[in-house]
């Protein structure tokens, strides 16, 4: 028996639904591993349908397309090195997400999901039947335990391999970003490392699907947790890795060590893949943005540009009497730097006419915040028809921090069909704007240096809807607001947690009541790149009518 076993990592970006370019995707990744002379290649996790399907799932002609393609695939790898490929298959009216071994032409192995995760973004428990504990098979000379995903974050299914024989875990993941999961990852696998005594490898998907975005960083750990090798972070990769049996078991040979960004460069990456995936896998190449001279939108004006070059990206000014001269200089300098192409379209004939059209049904009714939405929803209105005649998709810009609290008017700058920065507080923002200026990667298509020009992430927040507007006359200054934010949405606390720890209680109840009353701008907003734990939609689902308020420690 061969005290060698190659295997070719393949670490990949596949399509939701696009079942022949992921075959495609999958035999060019093996036509590699054979190249490399693998024993076997491996995909990750519901790698042929792409992930998270949702109901897509359900449909029987879907599953029939699948099971078509794996029969195919299997052919083609009739000779060579087994492929190992997840994918949704239905047995006995049970649906399972699986994970199979294809070799001499055949389905050799079908590994079902054992644990499956019905939390924050996952809700497998409503599509997936749980597969008993699948013991360990044999490919070459090695015998491999599977525990698919979820199944490696327990104990029981790596140990029960283990104990039946496993001398490696492979484990295909189609784990999505969010902040600090690398070290919550690595810190699970470790764990099932010491307990079983055996190498593993964590193989995750890359690449964006709807508010989610896989960023890979797959890597393997050799018995004790030592990492052999680690791929890098949102980029496609195919890696082969040799193990060697030695007298204490098989051990890898050391490999790359990619370097794996921190916490402000990580979610930009994230903003950067989630965005060009969106657009690429809808048919989109090109968008088209409001500028207001405002924070907001040059960050994603600059992301735009990163992720599709200049030439794709269209902006417009659209100034009222409120624009101030600084935020038209502003947009005009920050257009220059990062070279794309800004319009300008003045909407004070269209508000003068919209004004005129109520103003029989307005009579006698004192002008409030109703007049300063429809500037908001004449912009949103000629964007849309911009995105319309050109083709080019819309970017909205609103921020996490006034998404959470509706500041923002739904249908006027909420308009568009995805938001880079939906789940990027005010405050990180202005940093990622100060991180972005100071840094460049290979991975950027715009240009270095300093983007964002300094007076724009300088000067103080504006809609400029009315005469000296400031964000701060509706809001608490935004390092308040989003403390308290981080804390009543991501960490669920009361008003009273908050209250202890120093907060004014009636600025925590009126951002909590905020919070509450938004629910429904939040619903009809556009989906956006999920960076935290606790992202807008299917992290955090909240009534859309809902009366109660927290008064937790109220003594009124």
């Amino acid at each position: 028996m061969s005290d060698r076993f190659r295997l070719t990592l393949a670490q990949l970006n596949p399509t939701l639904g696009d079942i022949t370019g992921n075959a495609a995707k999958a035999r060019a990744a093996w036509d590699k591993g054979r190249a490399a002379g693998a024993d076997m290649v491996a995909l990750p996790e519901m790698f042929l349908s792409g992930y998270q399907t949702q109901d897509l799932v359900w449909r029987p002609a879907f599953q029939a397309d699948l099971r078509a393609a794996l029969m195919e695939l299997a052919q083609h790898c009739a000779d060579g090195p087994a492929l190992g490929i997840g994918l949704p298959m239905a047995e006995r009216g049970r649906l399972h997400n699986c994970w199979t071994v294809l070799s001499g032409g055949e389905v050799q192995v079908v590994i079902r999901k054992h644990h499956l995760p019905n939390t924050s973004v996952f809700d497998e428990k409503r599509l997936f039947a749980p597969g008993d504990i699948s013991g360990p098979y044999r490919t070459g000379p090695i015998r491999i335990g599977t525990p698919i995903c979820e199944d490696a974050w327990n104990e029981d299914v790596a140990e029960a391999q283990a104990e039946s024989g496993a001398e490696m875990l492979l484990v295909p993941n189609g784990s999505p970003y969010a902040r600090e999961r690398y070290d919550t990852r690595m810190a699970h696998m470790v764990a099932r490392v010491v307990e079983t005594g055996l190498p593993l490898v964590y193989l995750n998907l890359v690449g964006g699907q709807d508010d989610q975005v896989f960023d890979g960083a797959s890597f393997v750990l050799n018995p004790g947790g030592k990492l052999a090798l680690q791929l890098p972070a949102h980029d496609e990769a195919v890696e082969t890795v040799e193990f060697i049996r030695t007298s204490e078991g098989w051990q890898a040979e050391k490999g790359n060590r990619a370097r794996l960004p921190d916490a402000v460069e990580q979610d930009y990456r994230t903003m950067l893949v989630g965005l060009g995936d969106y657009l690429r896998k809808s048919r989109f190449s090109k968008v088209v943005l409001g500028l207001s001279g405002g924070v907001d939108s040059a960050l994603v004006v600059t992301l735009a540009v990163d992720a599709l070059g200049a030439e794709n990206v269209h902006c417009v000014m659209l100034p009222s009497e409120y624009t101030a001269p600084e935020s038209l200089e502003d947009a005009a300098d920050l257009a220059r730097r990062l070279g794309v192409r800004l319009d300008e379209i003045g909407i004070e004939g269209p508000r003068a006419a919209m004004e005129a059209a109520l103003a029989p049904l307005f009579k006698g009714l004192e002008p409030d915040v109703t007049e300063e939405n429809l500037q908001s929803r004449i912009r949103g209105t000629l964007l849309m028809a911009l995105s319309n005649k050109t083709g080019a998709l819309l970017l909205t810009t609103g921020n996490k921090s006034e998404v959470a609290v509706g500041y923002a008017t739904i249908y006027g700058d909420m308009n568009g069909g995805y938001n880079p920065i939906k789940d990027l507080y005010k405050t990180r923002v202005f940093e990622t704007c100060r991180w972005r200026n100071a840094h460049h990667r290979d991975w950027m298509a715009g240009p270095s240096g300093e983007v964002i020009p300094t007076r724009i992430i300088d000067k103080p927040p504006s809609a400029e809807l009315r005469a000296d507007q400031r964000d701060e006359d509706s809001l608490p200054p935004y390092p308040v607001l989003d403390a308290i934010l981080e804390r009543l949405v991501e960490q669920d606390q009361s008003v009273s947690d908050l209250v202890a720890q120093g907060f004014e209680r009636e600025t925590v109840e009126r951002v909590a009541h905020l919070v509450a009353i938004s629910e429904w701008k939040r619903y009809q907003s556009a989906p956006g790149p999920r960076l935290t734990n606790r992202a807008f939609w299917l992290d955090r689902r909240y009534p859309l009518v809902n009366r109660w308020r927290d008064r937790s420690g109220d003594t009124d």
